[in-house]
Order: C-alpha cells, then sequence, then structure tokens
C-alpha cells in the first residue's frame, strides 16, 4: 500500500501548563513552629520538533493536528517538587519550514537532528518556602503555575533537491528521472500521472545529487489553479532549474518555444519566500537547462531542429534527449553537475563569511512594562503591558488575601502605581493587566507617591505648606489629641458596662455596678 504524500498541514499546539507550588507549615513533635515548607510545581512540557530523515512526509500530523505536552506535577509538603513535564518531541522531514497563520516564517528546519522549540511550556509556581522572607517568615500561599503556550502553526515541507524538473504534463519527466537514477516514479500516457514529487540521486564523474520530478505545471499555477501551487514551494532550495519540454504533443495550439514561455511566467510569479541565510535567488533568476525530450520519434527529432537555433539564441544550453532510448542523457547528467557544484561553492563562501551578529541590549529606562490610556463607553481605562505583570497575574489565587496583597506589593516595586499616577489614573478607575483576555481590577492604590501632589505646570502645593508650627499650635495639637484619647475610652467604658449590665440581667443576678460607681471608683 503505498503511503500518502503531504506537504502541508496545521497544527494545533499546546504545551504543558506548570504545576502549582504548595503552601505548607512543617509540624514535628516539639516544633510548633517548624516553619513553611511548601515546594515548587514542576515546568510543563515543550513541544519541539525535530528533523528526522527517516520522516518524508508530514502525514501523521495531517491525521492528529492536535498536539499536547504534560503538565508539571504540583508541589507538596516537606519540600517535595513537583516533577517536570516531560518534553514532547515531534519528528518531520527534513526542509520542513514552520510558519504563523499570517504566513511569516518563524523557522526553516534543514540539518538532521535539527530541533525547534515551537511552544514553550508554562513555569511552575513557587511554593511558601521560597517565598518566605524576613518580612514574611510564614507565608499562607502559593504561586500558581503559568499555563503552556497554545498556538496554531502551519508546516510545509519543500524538497531539499539539488535539481528541479519542471514543465508541462506528460513532457516525460517522471520517465527522465527514472532513466537518470535508481526511482521508480508512477509513470503512465495521461496528464497529471504525478502527483507528488519524486526524487532521485544521480552520479555524474565523482558528483552526486539529487533530483526532483516536481508535478505538471499549467497556465495560472502561481494563481493555484491545476497542481502547480502545491508543489511549486518544491524547488525554492534547487541549485538549478531543467525545462523538459515535449517535441511530440498532440495537443493543438502548443508548441515548444510557447510552453517554455509559459512556464517561466509561472516561476516568475511565484514568490520565494524562504530566506534561511543562504542568498536564495528568486526562480526566474535561477540557473536554468533545456532538454528537448522525446527525439527519438522522428517528428520529436524535426521540431527539435527547428527550435534549437532559437532557444540557444536566447541564452539557454539546450540538449536533446530522450528518456527512452537514453540518447543525450550523459550530456545532460554532467551539465546538472556543473550547476550543482557552482551551488555549492557558492554557498560554501556564503557560510564562509563571517556573519555580523546584531546585539540589542535593553534600554536603560526599560522598565519592563508600559500603561496605556483608553476611552471606553464606561468611562477611561488604563492597560497595563508586560510579560512581569502578566505572569504575575496570571500566578495569583485570587481567592487567596495575602496572595492578592503579595500581587499589590510586587506591582508597586515594579513602578505600576506610579506609572497609573502618571497617565491620569485615579482611584476607582478600571485597571486592566494584558491584552484582551487580561484580568480587571477597580484601581485602589496602596501608597502615594509625590508626581501627583505637583499640580499645574509651574506650581507645587508642597511650597504652600508651612514646615515648622509655633509652639503654641503644638500644644494646642497636643491637648486635641489628649482629649480625644480620654472621649475614645470614656465611650469604649460605657460601652462595656452596659454589655456587662444587660448579660447580669439575662442571668437573673443584680447589677452590682454602676456607670456612676465607676466613675467614682
Amino acid at each position: 500500500m503505498a503511503t500518502e504524500f503531504v506537504d502541508r498541514v496545521t497544527v494545533h499546539l499546546a504545551a504543558g501548563a506548570g504545576g502549582n507550588g504548595c503552601a505548607s507549615i512543617r509540624r514535628e513533635k516539639f516544633k510548633p513552629l517548624g516553619g513553611p515548607d511548601g515546594a515548587d510545581g514542576g515546568n510543563g512540557g515543550n513541544i519541539i520538533f525535530r528533523v528526522d530523515r527517516q520522516t518524508t512526509t508530514l502525514l501523521p500530523l495531517h491525521h492528529r493536528p492536535h498536539v499536547r505536552a504534560d503538565d508539571g506535577g504540583i508541589g507538596k509538603g516537606d519540600l517535595r517538587h513537583g516533577a517536570d513535564g516531560r518534553d514532547l518531541i515531534v519528528d518531520v522531514p527534513e526542509g520542513t519550514v514552520v510558519k504563523n497563520t499570517n504566513g511569516d516564517v518563524i523557522a526553516d528546519l534543514v540539518d538532521d537532528g535539527t530541533e525547534f522549540t515551537a511552544a514553550a511550556g508554562g513555569r511552575g509556581g513557587l511554593g511558601n518556602a521560597a517565598l518566605a522572607s524576613t518580612k514574611r517568615k510564614a507565608p499562607g500561599f502559593a504561586l500558581l503555575g503559568e499555563p503552556g503556550q497554545t498556538l496554531s502553526l502551519v508546516l510545509e515541507l519543500k524538497t531539499i533537491a539539488d535539481i528541479a524538473l519542471v514543465g508541462y504534463p506528460s513532457a516525460g519527466k517522471s520517465s527522465l528521472i527514472a532513466a537518470l537514477s535508481a526511482a521508480k516514479p508512477k509513470i503512465a500516457d495521461y496528464p497529471f500521472t504525478t502527483l507528488v514529487p519524486n526524487l532521485g540521486v544521480v552520479q555524474a564523474g565523482d558528483t552526486r545529487y539529487t533530483v526532483a520530478d516536481v508535478p505538471g505545471l499549467i497556465p495560472g499555477a502561481s494563481e493555484g489553479k491545476g497542481l502547480g501551487l502545491e508543489f511549486l514551494r518544491h524547488v525554492e532550495r534547487c541549485a538549478g532549474l531543467v525545462h523538459v519540454i515535449d517535441m511530440a504533443t498532440w495537443e493543438p495550439g502548443r508548441d515548444p518555444v510557447s510552453d517554455l514561455t509559459i512556464i517561466e511566467s509561472e516561476l516568475a510569479a511565484y514568490a520565494v519566500d524562504l530566506d534561511d541565510g543562504s542568498g536564495l535567488l528568486p526562480l526566474s533568476q535561477r540557473p536554468k537547462l533545456v532538454a528537448l525530450n522525446k527525439v527519438d520519434i522522428p517528428d520529436g527529432r524535426d521540431l527539435a531542429d527547428i527550435v534549437r537555433p532559437d532557444l540557444e539564441a536566447a541564452g539557454y544550453r539546450v540538449f536533446e534527449i530522450s528518456a527512452v532510448s537514453h540518447a543525450g542523457l550523459r550530456e545532460l547528467s554532467f551539465a546538472m553537475a556543473e550547476l550543482v557544484l557552482a551551488e555549492r561553492e557558492r554557498r560554501a563562501e556564503i557560510e564562509a563569511t563571517p556573519q555580523r551578529v546584531v546585539i540589542r541590549p535593553k534600554a536603560v529606562d526599560d522598565r519592563g512594562f508600559e500603561v496605556r490610556s483608553e476611552r471606553t463607553s464606561d468611562g477611561p481605562l488604563f492597560r497595563v503591558l508586560g510579560d512581569k505583570p502578566r505572569r504575575w497575574v496570571q500566578q495569583t489565587d485570587f481567592g487567596n488575601d495575602e496572595a492578592v496583597g503579595y500581587l499589590a506589593d510586587r506591582l508597586e516595586h515594579l513602578g505600576v502605581e506610579e506609572a497609573l499616577f502618571k497617565a491620569g489614573a485615579k482611584p476607582g478607575d478600571t485597571i486592566v493587566v494584558g491584552g484582551d483576555d487580561g484580568v480587571v481590577f477597580d484601581w485602589d492604590p496602596t501608597t502615594v507617591g509625590g508626581a501627583e501632589l505637583l499640580g499645574s505646570r509651574g506650581s507645587d502645593a508642597r511650597l504652600d505648606e508651612e514646615t515648622r508650627s509655633t509652639r503654641k499650635e503644638r500644644k494646642a495639637a497636643y491637648h486635641e489629641k489628649m482629649d480625644a484619647k480620654a472621649a475614645t475610652r470614656a465611650e469604649f467604658e460605657q460601652e462595656r458596662l452596659a454589655e456587662r449590665a444587660q448579660r447580669e440581667s439575662r442571668l437573673g443576678a443584680p447589677a452590682t455596678e454602676s456607670a456612676e460607681g465607676a466613675g467614682e471608683e
């Protein structure tokens, strides 16, 4: 049974989530204050694409496009850390290109064993043992694990071949690759016999290279007609192209020169979107050879003699061949070897050239977050964007007041509250930490900085304050404070006596003390 060939698939990835930290207090005999011993949660598993030369198709991912890695284990007491989630290795063929849903290239997987982390697992949450400090010696909370990365990616397989055979359907490309190599492609006398690219290895003297038989192209292939658009990507990496032209076609309105012109226009219209540092040229600028096939037929020989001068005048190297009788195949194979050797030398020079490394350090004033002011129908909204605030919110257990307070302290120390004041936020305004799926708060600032007290430009309210009180004012303030304390104590005493009298009346015992008696005492 033939294996189905799949060269493009969309996969949906979900990396493992990090395990939650543990909030635990050590309990031992004769040690009532053992301290916190909650351990950290384990990290979630990553999803990694790895090149495997034994894999030739994306068929497994076509049947199972949803891929998920293991979650990290939760932390436990007695400092027992959670286990890390196991990374999921996904084998892909050599030549796989990873793109996002917008079509942007993320990774180009070429060499055997190359790995690419497609989705990162979430980090495990810290236990209360790791959160303990001199000010918070026994935290009653732990951090939650981060969720793993979830995204959809598009995988495209681009055949790695040195020479690509292109041409109309039934031009004899499959027969040619079968004659040049040990490949056994399907051959028949009808269009679109080749439904998948075929690879063959050719030995020309000391040079060994691979040849790809690309399915037939038709007018409009670069726009999605026929099978051409699906398989034009397989010629992107080739060192050179060989136009296989049918010299014995029976279709009306076709001739070798027009066939070549149409194929060239389709190659020029196809945009090479791969940039792996090898300086790939557009398909229309690649080195090309022209193979006039089926010259073993009398009419084919006569037609080849007619069109060959025109093609050579256009700058093409032309070879008259026959895939059936093997005429001219040796000359063609050595000419293809020349193109391959020239391309290999060019790539060797590029690899030998030192690559310039661009270093982009963080700015000295980069706080790791930003505050954006937005206007909504419900009033002003302030959005806090940044990796740290987003991660801290994800790790917070909002059912634990102490954990929420810890989050507020972290945001305040990071400078979020000061930035909100500068952005014009007021207590009670809506604050969103994160994007559209962020967490919404009603802002209740814990501290008051100085910038918000400065007032309008050119004025400073602090200059209007008297920094030194007179002795009479200090004395009056002292007596006022003492009178307030005495009034408060008297009020509490009245409430205490009233509660005592009410309690004794319920028990049937007469009150032995009154408010007046207590005042005399």
